[in-house]
């Protein structure tokens, strides 16, 4: 399987389990059951509009902003920086009706990457203070500048990127986990996001799953405060050892707080690789009394880095909102890191060195 082929699975899979959980973001699993039946979602549901796309949220819509982050940020320089400017032009996405005539890059001018659903809480209000000037990352472990109790689960569903950034799960660790910060304080918060990153960085270089959350769980013991997300990601691991069902994902998390949205798409993955079924694994990771959006997308990222885009079902792939465009972004995330070559991309991510 080529580093193309997972990349692009990482980033269409987030988007598929994003669309797949929004219409049920905010039900328990009794109502995703009493509604849709006994086994709850059982694929895409039918759109307002006939042959419409299937929506992506602001899990999505973030994800891609973070690529456009890495792909704007110039070689030895600081990247948070840069990720910072391309969050606040998502903030403006949220902010404006559509693209205004002097956007600054290619995915500002995209009218999709406009529709408002339901956007987190501490993901606006911690941008609204980056708006008004840089707030670096702390020392990891210590309460971050912005919303320092917040650990809510908006760092970890946006940080598939720098996973598949061939930087080295180091490196992706350390620099997922400095761009959480710039929303979310609490250090589970912010590490979550880190060993996502790195676990996703791992998978995407070949290591076979349990090889690589048991390599994330050991590179948690050396950083201060991962006890929280090294015991979810133990407890995901214990759990997979049984049939999975909704009731004992549920026993996981619901996925509201990073570190249970990361051990619930480790859960997911495991059971999609235990079991080769992909679709499953998806609907697992979404019908649950929690956070299914989310859920779905970090357990896309995962399970379509691990599967690659071969093995995502093409029928869900094909109708998924920014099909192309998602594409693109995990085609160029490839081109500038995996292959040093960014001749062809200056013009979609010119450098933006600013604070």
């Amino acid at each position: 399987m080529t580093v193309f082929d997972r990349v692009r699975g990482s980033l269409l899979g987030g988007a598929v389990g994003d669309a797949l959980g929004w219409p049920i973001e905010f039900l328990q699993l009794q109502q995703i059951r009493e509604r849709y039946g006994p086994d709850g979602v059982t694929g895409f549901l039918p759109q307002y509009a006939e042959g419409a796309p299937q929506q992506i949220t602001d899990d999505t819509q973030m994800t891609l902003f973070t690529a456009e982050g890495l792909l704007r940020s110039a070689p030895g320089i600081d990247p948070v920086p840069a990720l910072r400017r391309a969050y606040l032009r998502w903030l403006q996405t949220q902010r404006q009706e559509g693209p205004a005539s002097d956007i600054d890059g290619w995915l500002a001018g995209l009218p999709f990457l406009y529709a408002v659903r339901a956007p987190g809480n501490a993901c606006m209000s911690g941008l609204g203070q980056q708006a008004r000037g840089y707030l670096a990352p702390h020392p990891f472990g210590e309460p971050g500048p912005v919303n320092p109790g917040s650990k809510g689960c908006g760092t970890v569903m946006r940080s598939a990127p720098f996973g598949l950034a061939g930087m080295g799960p180091d490196r992706a660790f350390a620099t997922a986990a400095g761009a959480a910060q710039l929303t979310h304080g609490h250090p589970t918060g912010y590490l979550a996001a880190g060993a996502f990153a790195a676990l996703v960085d791992r998978v995407v270089s070949g290591i076979e799953l349990p090889i690589a959350v048991q390599q994330t769980v050991t590179q948690l013991t050396e950083i201060p405060a991962t006890a929280e997300t090294a015991a979810a990601l133990t407890r995901a691991v214990e759990l997979s050892e049984h049939a999975a069902t909704a009731e004992l994902l549920e026993q996981v998390g619901a996925g509201w707080i990073a570190e249970e949205c990361l051990a619930i798409a480790v859960f997911c993955a495991l059971h999609a690789a235990k079991t080769n079924d992909v679709r499953a694994a998806l609907l697992l990771s979404v019908n649950h009394s929690g956070d299914s959006d989310s859920t779905g997308a970090v357990a896309g990222n995962l399970i379509g880095a691990i599967h690659g885009v071969s093995g995502l079902p093409m029928d869900w792939v094909s109708t998924v909102e920014g099909r192309d465009v998602l594409v693109q972004v995990a085609d160029d995330l490839v081109m500038n890191y995996g292959l040093g070559d960014r001749s062809a991309l200056h013009a979609r991510y010119p450098f933006d060195e600013g604070l």
